[in-house]
């Protein structure tokens, strides 16, 4: 039988094993929402994550015995909090089942499935638990619905988004996300910004936003010195749930309503090229048009049309094969580092020239490419949800005062900006550069220290 315990904000079992829920307007809205996809983007202790066990609770009763989805960004995360609230309810309180840490797995038990569905199922009814550094223990089975916990993290990618929402597909699965907003990746591209231009009136997606203070027992004087104290970029993300450019994102220019453009059909008598980055488990690609007006003239501006990976585990053939197929002509290919040049001498033999950069500096390199944006030569494909999440959340690690540093934060994810940047850095020369050195001209003041004695009138002394 469910066991009562002592209230906790949000909600307790009573004694005559109730379920009652105590919780603000903010987290009432998440979960009274029907829509197939849940954003609750929130601030720090705003009670976010504790509305995801009962929502999942609730989504087992109605869509019945299968197999569902626990999500964090790292196995790190999983301990600290989520795992803690879904054992809480779902182990300790309500006694459905019992969590298996060697497998990751909770498990209901013939009690739990009569007390939750009135009947034992043949096959055993599951709740996997997986994060976002394991591909894999996010496939590993077609899930009835989902919870995913702090999914705006660098490290909860768009890869392990899309391998959800693959696993949920066969029964059009449901959807909460509990987060803070972290940067302006996949997470606002692909679930806040159609719910936006949508007038907030999406047919799939709710995003519902709470503040740290909408939680009663947030101290309002804390609240208060947050937002006094820190840059107000800040306060609003963590505080207050609410999508903000940071302090430290590199591509500031980039304006998704400039652009990020509707797909179109490329015309054939525009030239085509790649920028490739080369890795043995993430060789990644970026297609450029070059954009030819009616008289056969370039106009300078460049769009992005195709990506490639990450991809590995392939020979440099099979990435040319697999990179050229659905072009109409070959592209011509920018790639790696200056020292790479075993690569591109695979990728050449393959099939498939590759041209080395023309600098090692990647600091030009970024520059370069945000000159094209800023000038508006560079336009992006608004279907192309690699490239936009690495480029809206491409930034620089911030410090404790919340001023960026010289530090790309996990710059090693970022491969198909490092395509981009190798192959604009060719098409681009002159973007960011800051043009020849010239000696500036004399100070004339710099003269009177060579006059003669006498010259001026009056003598002056430093002692």
């Amino acid at each position: 039988m469910p066991q009562p315990d002592s209230p906790t904000t949000f909600w307790q079992l009573s004694r005559d094993g109730e379920l009652r829920f105590h919780f603000h307007p903010g987290q009432k809205r998440a979960l009274e929402s029907r829509k197939r996809f849940i954003l609750a983007c929130a601030g720090w202790q705003s009670g976010k994550s504790v509305i995801g066990p009962p929502w999942l609770y609730r989504e087992i009763r109605l869509r019945g015995p299968g197999d569902y989805l626990v999500a964090a960004p790292s196995f790190t995360l999983m301990p600290k909090k989520i795992l803690p609230e879904f054992t809480r309810l779902f182990e300790r309180q309500l006694r459905l089942g019992s969590y298996s840490r060697g497998d990751g797995l909770f498990t209901f038990s013939e009690q739990g499935c009569l007390s939750m569905f009135g009947f034992v199922p043949d096959d055993p009814v599951h709740v996997f638990f997986g994060h976002a550094q394991d591909p894999d223990s996010l496939e590993s089975a077609t899930y009835k619905a989902a919870w995913i916990d702090e999914g705006g993290q660098k490290a909860f990618r768009l890869a392990s988004w899309e391998a959800i929402l693959g696993r949920l597909s066969l029964v059009e699965g449901r959807v909460l996300i509990t987060t803070r907003p972290y940067d302006w990746g996949w997470l606002k591209q692909t679930l806040y910004d159609p719910w936006e231009n949508a007038r907030r009136n999406h047919p799939l997606i709710d995003v519902i936003t709470f503040r740290s203070i909408d939680n009663p027992a947030f101290p309002k004087a804390e609240y208060e010195r947050a937002r006094l104290s820190m840059p107000d970029w800040r306060f609003r993300m963590k505080y207050m749930g609410e999508f903000t450019r940071t302090a430290g994102m590199i591509f500031d220019c980039f304006d998704e309503r400039v652009h990020k453009v509707p797909r179109f059909a490329i015309p054939s008598t525009w030239p085509r090229w790649l920028g490739l980055d080369f890795g043995g488990v993430h060789t990644a690609g970026v297609f450029l048009a070059q954009e030819v007006n009616d008289r056969g003239v370039g106009t300078g501006r460049l769009f992005a049309y195709r990506i490639y990976g990450p991809a590995g585990n392939a020979t440099a053939a099979q990435h040319v094969q697999e990179l050229i197929r659905p072009e109409p002509c070959l592209p011509q290919a920018v790639g790696g580092s200056k020292s790479e040049d075993q690569w591109r001498y695979e990728f050449g033999a393959a099939g498939l020239p590759v041209r080395a950069p023309d600098l090692a500096d990647v600091e030009v390199g970024i520059d370069r490419v945000y000159g094209a944006i800023k000038r508006n030569e560079l336009f992006v494909f608004d279907d192309l949800a690699g490239l936009l999440d690495e480029l809206q959340s491409y930034s620089r690690v911030v410090d404790d005062m919340g001023e960026p540093t010289r530090e790309i934060d996990e710059k090693s994810r970022y491969h198909l900006l490092d395509a981009l940047r190798y192959v604009l850095s060719y098409l681009k020369p002159g973007t960011g550069d800051w043009g020849p050195i010239t000696e500036p001209p004399p100070d004339p003041r710099m003269e009177i220290s060579k006059a003669p004695p006498g010259v001026f009138l009056e003598e002056y002394s430093l002692r």
